[in-house]
């Protein structure tokens, strides 16, 4: 679950809240309209379900410019992909209603659903191809959505209401920065003391440069408009060292934090991770000093040079028009097109210990290295280190006796080495998405009862992938096998056979040894270009059935009905080069697999709004709603989905409201074909290792052997490999959703607007995948899923290959319950002009799931870390305060308040209640000028810590920047001019 907003409509109805009180009045005018979760035309104050509203003037007062920062406020939203992220970063940001994944959340544009935003990763749409500057307002409806948008909306719709009718010109411009008093002096004594950079006093970064033009005009007698616009946004990085609290990755808990790291490090590692512990053998770990070695102590803190906020550079333009061909058809389009470049910059590549062999007579060695790994067990200098013959032992340092032999098992001895390549700089993925999308469509009214609206959309979304300065782990296995030539000069062995006549020896055995020209040779560019495509054919008639007497005498209103169909075509191709297919990219944790795949769906729908009663005692209105969709997909699976909703109005002040929806979602594109491949994911420690957490014969059931228990397992970084991916086979996943709950507004209190809902949304059979650490534990406590444990030869779960397999499948259920509260209050204050106050607050009362269908449920209600992810909190909410003066001048006040959450890890990160203060104001200077600024954050509260905020929970720098405030105060200063 997710925070708060700066200002919305009552959940029930549209109306924007934050307005003069002349604009209230005007809102009660009675409009048919199309409210979001239906395309039924009706009042706008009887939607049968919850909708909550952010207005244009929202936008400008938060000061937000990424669509992501303000959506990302609501208390409905929990938070993924943002500009916060860096290791793991798609590039996109996306939308996840209810914390129930982002695939069962669709996102529309005036009711029309938006196309995949990244062949990357996903299925979900990218809010950056949404053009702010013509949003006229966002309404969101969560739950009861699927029977008319189709399954995709499970968790609910995130529906953008765009400005299609404007005249003249317009100019926006906007400069905003975070400013951040680094001032936490426990941090900062835990990262001088390991000897690192802190920062210190205050920083201003972060610069964001937003320029809008909107154009409109009519023709031909207000017969149709044109509206366009062009957009470009740029926005600054900010590193993890700009900010004391991420100048290291913390380790521990709140209580007693340290630095931590990683083990591969600028001066080197050189390691057998007890692979040659045998019988008659001792291991050894070690690390440069000078053109010698000292015992390996000292983590490299990777922390400071991972971005805090990727740099992002966005053109976008694009035009709305619509023309009345007769009185009975309107042509309508909307052409639209996107390029966003973002960069992720996390620490410098290197050899992630990715060799396990080394050349003992190797030229750069010096005698007492020489000595150290090779002398030490006999081996010469012509020989290598899988020359040593180790003998396997058993707990009790026994040899292992072959049984069918009787002879003791062996092995070959082997070197493990992690060398930091920090003279080739930082890795960087840049990520650049280019988007197009088309509508072309007709609407109008077929006779007095009826209407109609046909469309055709297109849409397109291209992504180009240029990953920099990683290294090729088959150049490093080949600049490190070096000997000398005749003239007694270091050669790369595959020089002298011919092999590969352009290797350079990696002099990593000597401090300052590195040269430009071996650089140059291991790095290795990786490229991926790939596409999304989108094609839908949509209509549908409505029609109310009054003229046909279609009505039941009780109401003074006919039956409403829509009858429609939709064709939709998905298609992705990504493609790779053959360094990411390869696993070439030594910081890449394994290959990256090309993926093409499609499929079309046929559907059919139709609502229905039948009034039983109105203008009676008890009953000012009381009706029933229902809708029905039926999808054909071309993977051969079938879905019904289907709504029931009733909303009764015993009087004027009081509105009751309750909707069912039962839904079938079949996997999309991305769950069924995404390519499987190596990433990480965070715990704490591994059972097998030093704590000793399972026992051995536990940990012998994922792989470990006597010798390897209760060894040094564990990743420094707290970060182990994991296999994620599609999976053609899944089944649909089913839910169920119920909401019901009330709207007041009090006749004797004007200018009151209250409103309550519950909702409770159960998905069974859900598609998504089991968490790695939960793989391992069924492993080890249940003999279970055991074949999806793979160590790597030391028994760890985090160097080369070594993973556990975590791909797409059916796990149990997500359900989540909770109430929604709305609050709006305007009033008048004499000559002082009028106040405006808005409430809006979520309590969670469950959040529950269950990842494998035999194992019991776990809550995740104010919790946070280990299978639960990102934090959960029982109570999200805002408050704020608009005063509307009569001298031109807008004054808001907003508080922010996000629950505190406990640690279901082992570190015991509980996080504290966390409340924000903005404040922001908006001047006339004329009637075409109007300018605005604010501070958010303006006590720059820090966010809450951990060392537990990976990326694969959307963590970053010790925090979560999506959901908390991580960079300190954002200040901005913002000019609309209309001409």
């Amino acid at each position: 679950m997710r925070k708060n907003l700066l200002s919305v409509a009552v959940a029930a109805t549209i109306m924007v809240p934050a307005l003069p009180a002349f604009a209230q009045e005007d809102a009660q005018m009675v409009e048919e309209v199309v409210v979001t979760g239906s395309r039924i035309q009706r009042a706008n104050d009887v939607s049968v379900s919850p909708v909550t509203a952010v207005s244009a003037e929202d936008f400008k007062a938060s000061g937000v410019v990424r669509v992501e920062d303000l959506i990302n406020d609501l208390p409905q939203v929990a938070a993924t992909q943002t500009a916060g992220q860096a290791n793991g970063a798609t590039g996109t940001a996306t939308v996840d209603l209810r914390g129930l994944g982002i695939s069962r959340t669709l996102v529309l544009m005036d009711g029309r659903r938006m196309p995949a935003g990244s062949p990357f990763t996903s299925s979900a749409a990218d809010l950056n191809q949404i053009p702010a500057a013509l949003v006229e307002s966002v309404e969101v409806l969560t739950g009861g959505s699927s029977a008319t948008y189709g399954s995709d909306a499970i968790a609910g719709v995130v529906n953008f209401k765009m400005m299609d009718d404007f005249e003249g010109f317009r100019f926006e411009t906007q400069t905003s920065v975070y400013q951040h008093d680094n001032d936490n002096s426990n941090i900062q004594s835990v990262v001088k003391e390991r000897g690192f950079d802190v920062a210190d006093g205050s920083v201003t970064d972060g610069e964001t440069n937003d320029f809008t033009m909107v154009f409109g005009a009519n023709f031909e007698d207000g017969r149709g408009n044109v509206t366009a616009y062009a957009n470009y946004r740029k926005i600054d990085a900010v590193l993890q060292a700009d900010r004391d609290y991420s100048g290291c990755a913390l380790r521990g808990s709140p209580d007693s934090f340290s630095c931590g790291g990683s083990s591969t490090v600028p001066w080197g590692r050189f390691t057998d991770f007890g692979v040659n512990n045998g019988v008659d053998t001792e291991g050894f770990d070690y690390s440069v000093d000078g053109n010698g070695f000292t015992e390996f102590s000292q983590l490299y803190n990777y922390g400071p040079l991972n971005y805090f906020q990727r740099p992002d550079e966005k053109w976008s333009m694009g035009a709305f028009a619509h023309y009345d061909i007769n009185e009975k058809a309107t042509a309508y389009t909307q052409l639209s097109f996107n390029d966003d470049r973002t960069v992720a910059q996390i620490a410098p590549s290197g050899a992630f210990f990715v060799t396990n062999d080394l050349y003992c007579g190797n030229p750069f060695l010096s005698e007492e290295q020489y000595q150290a790994i090779c002398g030490v067990y006999g081996l010469t200098k012509d020989q290598s280190m899988s020359d040593l013959v180790v003998t396997a032992a058993d707990a009790d340092g026994n040899a292992v006796i072959d049984p069918d032999t009787g002879l003791a098992v062996t092995y070959p001895g082997a070197i493990y080495i992690g060398r930091r390549n920090v003279e080739g700089g930082p890795r960087q993925d840049d990520l650049r998405h280019t988007s197009y999308r088309g509508v072309f469509g007709v609407r109008g009214d077929i006779n007095d009862s009826w209407n109609y609206d046909v469309y055709y959309q297109l849409a397109e979304v291209s992504l180009e992938q240029t990953y920099m300065n990683d290294l090729s782990s088959s150049r490093i296995a080949r600049a490190l096998d070096v000997r000398a030539d005749a003239d007694g000069n270091p050669v790369c062995q595959s020089v002298l056979d011919g092999s590969d006549p352009n290797c350079v020896p990696w002099n990593i055995f000597q401090e300052g040894g590195v040269t430009q020209e071996a650089i140059d040779y291991l790095v290795l560019p990786l490229f991926a270009r790939g596409t999304n495509e989108q094609e839908i054919f949509s209509g549908y008639v409505a029609g109310n059935l009054s003229d046909y007497g279609v009505k039941l005498p009780t109401a003074d209103q006919g039956v409403d009905v829509v009858f429609g169909y939709e064709h939709r075509r998905e298609a992705l191709d990504y493609n790779p080069d053959q360094g990411f297919q390869n696993g070439e990219g030594a910081g890449q944790g394994g290959p990256t697999n090309p993926l093409s795949g499609s499929f079309s769906v046929d559907e059919v729908f139709t609502e229905a709004r039948l009034p039983i009663l109105s203008g009676m005692a008890g009953a000012e209105y009381l009706g029933l709603e229902v809708a029905y969709r039926y999808s054909d997909y071309s993977t051969n699976k079938t879905t019904d989905t289907y709504k029931i909703g009733l909303d009764w109005v015993p009087t004027e002040d009081l509105k009751l409201r309750a909707s069912f929806q039962s839904a079938a979602r079949a996997a999309n594109i991305s769950e069924l074909f995404r390519a499987q491949g190596i990433g990480l994911f965070d715990m704490d420690v591994d059972p097998c290792g030093t704590a000793m957490i399972a026992t051995l014969e536990e940990c012998q059931r994922t792989g470990i052997t006597a010798s390897q228990y209760g060894s040094n397992l564990d990743s420094p970084a707290g970060q182990y490999n994991e296999v994620t991916g599609g999976n053609p086979d899944l089944e649909p996943e089913e839910s169920e959703t119920l909401s019901f709950g009330f709207v007041y507004t009090p006749s004797f209190v004007e200018g009151l607007n209250l409103s309550v809902d519950y909702f409770d949304i159960d998905v069974q059979n859900a598609i998504s995948a089991v968490s790695s650490e939960t793989v391992l534990n069924l492993c080890l406590y249940n003999n279970v899923n055991c074949d999806k444990v793979n160590r790597g030869g030391n028994g760890n779960l985090w160097i080369g290959d070594a993973n556990i397999e975590s791909t797409n499948t059916n796990i149990g259920y997500f359900r989540t319950s909770g109430v929604d509260i709305n609050a709006n209050y305007g009033m008048d204050v004499g000559n002082m002009g009028s106040v405006d106050f808005n409430l809006i607050a979520t309590y969670l009362t469950e959040w529950e799931q269950q990842e494998v269908p035999t194992e019991a449920a776990e809550s995740c209600v104010g919790t946070w870390g280990g299978s639960c992810g990102s934090p959960t909190p029982e109570l999200v909410s805002t408050l704020r305060a608009t005063w509307i003066t009569p001298w031109n001048l807008d004054v808001m006040g907003g508080w922010r308040h996000i629950g505190g959450t406990t640690d279901n890890g082992s570190n015991g990160a509980d996080f504290d209640a966390v409340n924000y203060l903005d404040l922001s104001a908006s001047y006339g200077v004329t009637d075409k000028i109007r300018v605005r600024t604010g501070i958010n954050n303006v006590l720059d509260k820090e966010p809450p810590l951990t060392a537990d905020a990976g990326p694969s929970i959307y963590g970053n720098g010790n925090t979560f920047p999506g959901m908390y405030d991580a960079l300190g105060r954002y200040m901005f200063l913002g000019m609309t001019v209309d001409f």
